[in-house]
C-alpha cells in the first residue's frame, strides 16, 4: 500500500514538472494559434531636440532668432512636430519671439514641455522640438515559416509599411484626433439633403442631337 502511494505522489510530481517545462517553453510566434493577425505591426518613437538660446534683456535678438531659424531649417520641423519653451522663470517675451518664429513654420507652441537633460540657466531660454517617428520593425523577416496554417512571417509588412510612412502625424496611431461630432454630421446631412432636393431625372425632356452636318 505504501509503495502505491508513493508511486500515485511521483506520477503527480513527474506531471506538475512536464505542465511547468511545456509553459516554459516560448511559445511559436508563427505557430497556428496566433490566427491571420499580422505579428508586424507599426511602433511609435518618440525623439526630443534641445536648443537654448541667451536671453540677456528677456527678448531674443536678431542674431538668436536666425540661429532658431537655422536649427528649424536643420530639422525640417513641420506637420506632426511639436515646439516647447522652458523658461528658469516662467514664461516671458522670449516665449513669444519663439512663437512668432514658429508660426512661420505653420507651427504653435504646445503647453508644457518634456524632461530633458539638465535645468535651464539664468538668462536664457530652452526650445524643445518632440518629434514622433513610426515604422515596422523587422520587416522584411527573413525567418522560417513553420506550423501547417501559419502565415508568412512579412504577413503585413508592406500594408503597415507603407501606412506608418504615409501617416502625417505618426503620433495619431497612438492616440488619434478629437473630432468635432457637429461638423462630421453636418458634412452628411449635407450630402443627403442635396440627394433628397434634386429633381428626377425623368422629369426632362430627351434631348434632341441633329444628324445632318454640313459636307466639306
Amino acid at each position: 500500500m505504501a509503495s502505491f502511494k508513493s508511486l500515485s505522489l511521483l506520477a503527480a510530481a513527474g506531471a506538475v514538472l512536464a505542465a511547468t517545462a511545456a509553459e516554459a517553453r516560448p511559445r511559436d510566434r508563427h505557430g497556428p494559434e496566433r490566427g491571420i493577425d499580422s505579428l508586424n505591426q507599426p511602433v511609435v518613437e518618440r525623439g526630443n531636440y534641445v536648443l537654448d538660446l541667451p536671453t540677456p534683456s528677456g527678448n531674443l535678438t536678431a542674431v538668436e532668432k536666425a540661429q532658431l531659424r537655422g536649427w528649424f531649417d536643420g530639422l525640417g520641423v513641420g506637420y506632426g512636430d511639436e515646439v516647447f519653451v522652458e523658461e528658469g522663470y516662467g514664461r516671458g517675451p522670449g516665449t513669444a519671439d519663439v512663437a512668432s518664429v514658429a508660426a512661420e513654420y505653420g507651427l504653435l507652441l504646445s503647453n508644457g514641455a518634456p524632461v530633458t537633460a539638465g535645468s535651464v540657466a539664468p538668462g536664457t531660454l530652452r526650445v524643445v522640438v518632440s518629434r514622433s517617428t513610426a515604422y515596422v520593425p523587422d520587416c522584411p523577416s527573413g525567418a522560417t515559416v513553420s506550423g501547417p496554417s501559419s502565415t508568412s512571417p512579412n504577413y503585413g509588412c508592406a500594408v503597415n509599411s507603407n501606412w506608418a510612412a504615409m501617416v502625417a502625424n505618426p503620433s495619431d496611431l497612438v492616440l488619434g484626433q478629437t473630432g468635432t461630432v457637429g461638423a462630421s454630421r453636418d458634412t452628411g446631412i449635407k450630402a443627403i439633403k442635396v440627394y433628397r432636393e434634386a429633381p428626377p431625372t425623368g422629369t426632362k425632356a430627351l434631348s434632341t442631337i441633329g444628324t445632318s452636318g454640313r459636307g466639306n
